[in-house]
Order: structure tokens, then sequence, then C-alpha cells
């Protein structure tokens, strides 16, 4: 099957762009003002080896202390760079390929970070945007909302959040009205970030069902789906292959959470964002580029990623140079939620979790690399031509009905 909406491009290694396109759109960038929630803990840590044992052991020991069980609902962790810092690093990377940059920072349901970018950069370069959370039924999905306007950015996010955190507000007509009211801004590109992803932890199947009903009753809404850089190749490329079936185009999202720049971009002719969103939104096509980085084993990538969050920063602001600082717990004390620094953790916690830290550190380093690579299955390989690539037809005919009947322009 040949790509009708989307032109996909797999690097082997740095090289200049200039010749395919003028611009490099990074998209889906996480800083200091992304609050990333912790409940995904007690799902991991009890099929951890090793880990699974001491969990189990400090998860009966808080019980016997506190009297109730450890509840990670209200707890957090944020990124350790600023906005500033991760525009800066995207952009290095975009000009490196010979391109001007546009750069969208959306952290977690915060425009914190643009609003402080946008003091040193002009709007058009790096747009107000934000990763929504949108509740859905028993689930939930994360939209990339792009380029808020100026004026009614502050308003908007407000709007758009009190759907998210009041549960009275948890309806399809009133996510209706969200959606809505995002498409009455000519100038907002909507993506459903990793759609694949089983980010609520319901199991696979579940997640499917909640994604075919999302995209039956929203879908019209959605301008692209993303690739994301964190996830693996088989994964997006079953992505390309639904959006290639429901005639979407497809966006980039590197997901970055650490200090490297993301491994996947947008090229483009445009010379704003909001040209880059006519392209994608009305013209309904994109080129998007997998960088030489994607191609290493994913796990490795996501290991290098915690060492980098787990890392002390010396350089740092006070108070955000541990990542025992940039964890936040409500112990049920009455003070609420706070850093694990106030709790008393000077030394990072007990010997235990300072030394599975140590070992995230380790998997994460490029010594480990190869062992990665020999434990990476085939469907995961990145292919070296995109255009011997060979994509499968999808079946989605019952969703492209619904969409159709629900087209809005």
């Amino acid at each position: 099957m040949n790509l009708k909406q989307t032109r996909l491009h797999i690097l082997q290694g740095a090289e200049s762009l200039a010749s395919k396109a003028k611009t490099g759109v990074s998209l889906h960038c996480h800083t200091e003002h992304s609050k990333e929630m912790l409940d995904f803990i007690p799902h991991y840590a009890d099929r951890l080896p090793i880990i699974s044992y001491f969990w189990q052991k400090e998860k009966r020991n808080y019980q016997e202390r506190e009297g109730k069980a450890v509840d990670f609902s209200n707890s957090h962790w944020s990124p350790p760079m600023t906005g500033q810092s991760v525009y800066d690093i995207e952009k290095q990377q975009i000009a490196n390929a010979g391109l001007e940059a546009i750069v969208s920072i959306t952290d977690h349901d915060s425009i914190d970070a643009n609003l402080e970018v946008n003091r040193n950069q002009e709007n058009k370069l790096a747009p107000i945007s934000l990763e929504w959370t949108v509740p859905f039924e028993y689930g939930f999905f994360h939209v990339g909302v792009h380029n808020l306007p100026p004026d009614r950015a502050v308003e908007t996010t407000k709007t758009l959040l009190e759907y998210t955190f009041v549960k009275e507000n948890h309806s399809n007509e009133k996510l209706q009205e969200m959606f809505s009211m995002l498409h009455e801004l000519p100038g907002v590109l909507v993506i459903l970030n990793h759609p694949i992803w089983d980010i609520e932890l319901v199991g696979a199947e579940k997640h499917e069902a909640l994604l075919k009903e999302f995209i039956k009753t929203h879908g019209r809404w959605i301008h692209a789906f993303e690739i994301n850089g964190f996830r693996t190749w088989s994964e997006n490329k079953l992505v390309i292959e639904m959006a290639e079936a429901l005639g979407i185009p497809i966006a980039t999202g590197g997901d970055r959470h650490g200090c490297k720049p993301n491994t996947v971009i947008n090229l483009t002719n445009a010379d704003t964002f909001e040209e880059f969103v006519h392209e994608i939104r009305v013209e309904k096509k994109s080129e998007v580029v997998l960088m030489p980085e994607y191609e290493q084993p994913l796990h490795s990538r996501q290991m290098q990623s915690f060492a980098e969050i787990l890392k002390h920063y010396p350089e740092y602001p006070e108070g955000r140079q541990k990542w025992f600082e940039r964890v936040f717990f409500d112990s049920g004390d009455g003070q609420g939620v706070r850093s694990l620094a106030s709790h008393g953790w000077r030394l990072g916690g007990p010997k235990w979790l300072r030394a599975a830290i140590w070992t995230l550190g380790f998997l994460g380093s490029p010594t480990m690399r190869p062992a990665f690579r020999l434990a990476r299955s085939k469907k995961d390989r990145v292919p070296r031509d995109a255009a011997k690539t060979s994509f499968e037809i999808i079946d989605l005919d019952e969703i492209s009905r619904s969409l159709s009947s629900g087209t809005v322009s």
C-alpha cells in the first residue's frame, strides 16, 4: 500500500534536509511544568523481577506504619528541563539538519512553559500548546492541542481543564462542545497522541474497543494521528495504517521527557505554525522524518531517558537539582502534595530504591545498547528504506462511514 496522506523519510545518519523542505517542526515536548502521574508504579512494580519483592515488602511496611495502602493517585513527577532549554535543544537539532525551526511544547494540561518561551520567541515559531487529558468512558486519551490564540490561550485552557478535572462534565455532549470550540479556531491543530498505547492500563483489547468508539464518536474533530518517538515501530506502523484507512494525515510527536531532542519531526515549506496547520488540517497532507536516533532500541532509549530524569543537576536552581526534589507525593499528613525531599528523603530514599535507580541508569547507558538490540523483536526493527516498507490495508469501514457522516468543514 502506497501512503496517500503522508510522506515518510527514515534517516540512517545525520544529513541535511534542506533539499526536502524549508522548515522542521518539533511537536510534543515536555518540560518542568509537566505533571507526570505516578499511578503506573504499582502496575509495573508488581511485574519487575527483584524490584517486585522489595515493592511488596515496602507496601506491607507502609500499610502497617500508616494504616492504609500507598496511594499514587495524587502523586506526580516533573521532567528536569525548563521550557526555554527544551525549545533551544529542539531548535538546534533542526538547525543542524539545515532547516528553520518551529517547536510546539505540549506539557500535560499546562501552557506555562509556552507562555515563558513566548517572552523570548515569536509565537508563530513557538505556539502555545498543551497535551490535553481527555476522559472518555472507562479510560482517557491524550490529545495534542496546538497553537491556541495568544489572547485566548489562558481562557481556552481553563475551559478544557474544567472538562478534564470536573467529573460532572464527562459526557459525550460536553466533549463535543469542547472539540467544537477548538474547531472554530482555524489556526488550532488537534492531534490524537499515541492512539494505540494502552495508557490507561485497561488491557489491549479494552483499549482497542475504547479507541474505536472514541474515533467513531469524536474522530471528525481530529486533524491527525501521531506517530510517537517513544513508541515501537510496529505500533507506529499500525497508526500509519489506521490513518491511511481513515484518510487522516500523520503528525509526529517526540514525547521527550529527558534531555535529548525528539527522534521524530515534521517537514514543511511553511514559514509559520499556522501555515503548517493549514497543510495538515485543510490539505490533509504531511511529511514526517524518523531521525537516526529513533532506530536505537526503544527500551534502551527509555532507560536512557529515565537516567536523565533521575540525574543530579547541580547547576539547576535550589529545589530542582535532585530527582527526589522533582517527585511529589501526598503522604496523608494534612500537608498536601509535597516533594519527597520535604518528606525527609535527603539521600534519595531507602537503599533498595537507590539501587533500583542506579540499575535504571546502567541499563540506559551505551554499554547496554547491544543487548537491547539482540532482544528487540523483528517487527520492531526500524526499516532502512521508507519506499520499500510494506504497509497493510486495514478494514475500518465502519469507522470510516461514521467519520464521513459527521464530517465538519
